[in-house]
């Protein structure tokens, strides 16, 4: 009898201990991802696409990456092609194509001069931490030649870390309403070669600009002329910034695209201002003074005009090229 519950202790031991050991050494799943592309990258969606192939190697087939796989930040994704093996020391190889139309979080305030950051991470829905966590494969390139589309790369990173979501998710059996997963995350900076895009952007902005700049040069006298070419300038001006507005998410922020027109505004309003006045001082029989006045003030506010939009345009550039 006593060695019955002796054998029956040892047994019931054995079990805790195993149990010990699986919370505390979770199994290691091995994780290798290489890009082929991304691409169709979406301010005002707030998304991108990416394809690419993912590859998984693991000793516990319970793990079924094939149907507990989970894409946090993806709006939608396509297992296009997988492929399952189990190796001679009976682990189990998976590799899979994946679309992925994933979420951006898109920083505009220096477009076109912008650096993003792209995220794709993985993790397992049905096991958390506790049972799992990801190691690198780091083995070989982890994206194509001519990935990016579009952009230029500035940092590619791959780190496994562990995700804590505050929610037990319904358990009743937890004491802290937490759960713990491990998480393959990859982190891309990019940024745009932007001055084409720059230009292509503003160009009828500057022309609005320039059209401005010519009622300076036209005789203070024909004050009609100057307030109309001036007004028409406003409505250009408002129009480009609605075309560009149309291709960039809402933004709370004063934005460089806000801060170059807001700027070509306020020198239209200065070029009606000058404009009125000579117009007041030629009804006064001042016609010299007023074209002093002309002359002066179109220089000044030229040269403002241009100091300024350096100085944005400058500090926007910088930030790609310092990091």
């Amino acid at each position: 009898m006593r060695k019955l519950l002796f054998g029956a202790i040892c047994f019931l031991a054995s079990l805790l201990s195993s149990a010990a050991e699986t919370s505390v050494n979770p199994d290691t799943v091995s994780v290798g991802i290489y890009i082929t592309s991304i691409h169709d990258v979406e301010f005002r969606q707030k998304e991108f696409s990416a394809n690419l192939w993912l590859w998984l190697k693991y000793k516990r087939k319970e793990f079924d990456f094939t149907k507990n796989l989970e894409i946090p930040g993806a709006k939608t994704f396509e297992q296009s092609y997988t492929t399952i093996d189990t190796l001679e020391d009976g682990t189990v190889y998976i590799l899979t194509k994946l679309q992925c139309l994933m979420k951006g979080n898109w920083q505009t305030n220096q477009f076109p001069f912008d650096r993003q950051r792209l995220t794709f991470s993985i993790e397992n829905s049905m096991f958390d931490a506790s049972d799992l966590v990801f190691s690198l494969d780091t083995l070989g390139q982890h994206y194509g030649k001519y990935f990016l589309m579009g952009w230029e790369k500035d940092s590619f990173n791959i780190t496994s870390e562990l995700k804590t979501y505050e929610t037990g998710f319904g358990d009743p059996e937890l004491d802290k309403p937490q759960a713990v997963y491990s998480t393959f995350k990859v982190v891309i900076v990019i940024h745009r070669d932007s001055w084409q895009l720059f230009l292509k952007l503003f160009l009828g902005m500057y022309i609005s600009f320039l059209i401005s700049q010519v009622c300076f040069s036209i005789n203070p006298e024909n004050s009609d002329s100057r307030l109309t070419l001036a007004v028409g300038s406003i409505f250009a001006v408002v129009g480009n910034k609605y075309v560009i507005d149309s291709v960039l998410p809402e933004s709370n922020s004063f934005t460089l695209v806000d801060i170059l027109h807001g700027i070509t505004l306020i020198y239209i309003l200065f070029v009606i201002a000058s404009t009125v006045y000579t117009l007041v001082l030629v009804k006064s029989g001042q016609l010299e003074r007023a074209k002093k006045h002309n002359r002066i003030t179109g220089w000044i506010l030229f040269s403002v005009y241009a100091i300024l939009n350096v100085y944005f345009i400058s500090n926007s550039y910088t930030s790609i090229v310092t990091g």
